[in-house]
Formats: structure tokens, sequence, C-alpha cells
């Protein structure tokens, strides 16, 4: 005998094949790599509508829709099956390593390893900043894709620090020994469960964007090139995919939903362009952070 549960589940799944669809035939999603930039840079989980609101940025905000409602899906379809020797990657997000992108770039720069912050259990977004600028004058001839892990939970801000909830630790020690664990609830967790007030954790999850934002302005007074600001995927704050469905929190794989997959797409113009040149693969590398925090001094950032 069906109950509203099985309904609302037969419609959701419904609904998902028909988007997949709308997807598939329209061509509507957006590959970076087939895009014009020289940096490229990822706020992860990141929803259109919060960049709108908490954004200032002199160039326009155009929606996009990602090729994933995860990272993991995002790096599978934007890499998986490709090589991309022009690029290095600045990561605090150790998802590559699930995804096995080993030789994909010219170099990976795992700042999740070198950067964790172990009371946050995140990287901040001042360390990624300080990575990417080492990246910048370490490999000059190089595309740039810059991944940094906020607005993604941990919230770090002022309001996250009071909510006792997951860090990124799942995908960390996934990385690091191959098996995640979780030290406590995620914050949607604990949202879908009404322990905490919604308006509270979207509080939280904007002071996490800002706090990205804020390093993304200073990054692109250093970078040069042409400069691609989105994110992989976006993410449910309580909304519903389907009628009866129930509400929906966080960006589980695979989903095709306008606000999982639709992100911020801005573009920031140089006036000079990166030469840029594709060379083999080198070793994942760290990133020069003294040399980084060095500049940065000298620009009046740090």
């Amino acid at each position: 005998m069906y109950t509203l549960s099985d309904l609302g589940s037969t419609i959701a799944t419904a609904h998902s094949r028909i988007r997949q669809a709308v997807y598939r035939l329209t061509d509507a999603t957006t590959n970076i790599t087939d895009e014009d930039w020289d940096n490229l840079i990822l706020l992860d989980a990141c929803r259109y509508d919060q960049f709108q609101r908490l954004a200032s940025m002199d160039s326009p905000v155009e929606p996009r829709i990602s090729v994933g409602s995860s990272t993991e899906e995002f790096l599978r379809r934007t890499f998986g099956t490709t090589e991309h020797h022009d690029i290095v990657y600045v990561t605090a997000n150790p998802m590559h390593k699930n995804v096995g992108l080993d030789g994909t770039f010219h170099a990976t720069i795992d700042v999740w390893n070198t950067g964790w912050d172990e009371t946050l259990r995140t990287v901040t977004p001042e360390t990624v900043r300080e990575a990417a600028v080492a990246a910048s004058e370490t490999f000059p001839q190089k595309r740039l894709l810059v991944h940094f892990m906020q607005p993604h939970y941990p919230f770090i801000g002022p309001t996250g620090r009071e909510i006792e909830h997951a860090g990124f630790e799942w995908s960390y020690r996934l990385a690091m020994t191959g098996e995640g664990s979780r030290d406590s609830p995620t914050i949607w967790d604990h949202a879908e469960a009404g322990s905490v007030d919604i308006d509270r954790v979207w509080t939280a999850y904007d002071e996490n964007l800002a706090l990205a934002l804020e390093q993304v302005d200073h990054l692109l007074e250093i970078v040069r090139g042409r400069t691609v600001v989105t994110a992989d995927h976006g993410n449910f704050v309580g909304e519903r995919i389907a009628p009866f469905d129930r509400r929906r929190f966080g960006h589980p794989d695979g989903v095709c939903a306008k606000t999982l997959r639709t992100v911020p797409w801005v573009v920031v113009t140089d006036e000079t362009r990166k030469h840029i040149r594709a060379e083999p693969p080198t070793d994942s590398v760290v990133g020069d952070i003294s040399t980084a925090r060095s500049r940065l001094r000298d620009l009046g950032y740090v």
C-alpha cells in the first residue's frame, strides 16, 4: 500500500528524470574547460542567488548551469576523461583524490593537506589565497584553477562557530586513510532535524561566503589575465524538488535541480593575458606560503 511518502518519492524521481532529459536536450550545462580564462576561482557549494546578494563586483553576475550537483560529480564530469596539462589546480578540497585525477593537471597543490586547520576542521580562505598567489608566481604560464572550500560547511564565521557541527573531516580522512568519518552531524543534518533554526543556518552560511569573497577580492588584485569566479555546485536549504517531497538540505550527487545546478559566473578582465603553455605534469607540489605572505605583506594584505 502506497503512502504519501512513497508517492512523493515517486514524483521526485520522475521530476529528476525529466530534468536530466531537459539538460541533455538543451545542452544547458557549462563545462569550464570549454570557456576562456587564465584563472578560474571555484567557490564550493555557492548558490547563485546567495552570490548575487553578497558579492559586490563591478562585473555582471551571470547564471550558469553546473555539470554536477556535488564536487565529486563536478570533477568527474569536467576532468574525468581528459588531460589538462596547462592547468595548475590549487585546492582546499581533497575530492580529486577520490575521483582519481592524478596526472590530469600540470601540477596539483593540495592545500587541504598542507594547510589543514585542526581546530576548524577545514582550510581557511586566507590559506587558499596565499597558496594561489604562490602558484601564480611559480607557474606564470599556466591556467590557475583555485578551489576555495567556503562557503561549504563547516561554517567558521561568528554564528557558525556557535553551532556544533561537522567539519570537512570526512573527505579529509577519506583522502588520507581511505576511510571517512565525521565527528558530529553536519549543519544540514541539524537543519533537517529542526535542531537549528533555519534563519540561523542562513546567517552562518552567508558568513562563510563573505569570508571567501573577501579573499577572492584580494586575489583578484594580484593575479593577472582573464579571471572567472564561479562555483562547482549550489546547495539545498529547505527547498522541495517536487510536490509532496520533503524539504531538502545539502547537495546530493546526481540531482538535476535548479537550486543545486545554478551557479554564479563572473568574468573579471585584466589588461594583459597569460601566455599559456601546456607541459608534462609534475608531482603534486606545495605552494611557497612564505613567499606568498611576503608578497601579500608588500601589498598591505597581511
